[in-house]
């Protein structure tokens, strides 16, 4: 499943209220922000290419 895959799931659930925090026990998500995050960490960790982490892009912007 590509990123935008992942982040159309995400986001599908988010909408109808089943999304999550942490395991399927945990409190739903109300957030939009927060779905989001989720949607992008699980696409990392599927090892599909996305944005980077912001502390990444901050470290590659910063002078010398």
């Amino acid at each position: 499943m590509s990123k935008s895959g992942k982040m159309q799931k995400v986001m599908h659930e988010y909408k109808e209220g089943k999304l999550r925090s942490g395991s399927k026990k945990g409190p739903p998500v109300k957030s939009r922000k927060q779905a989001i995050a989720i949607g992008l960490s699980e696409a990392r960790k599927a090892g599909e290419k996305g944005a980077a982490k912001r502390r990444e892009k901050r470290l590659e912007n910063e002078p010398m």
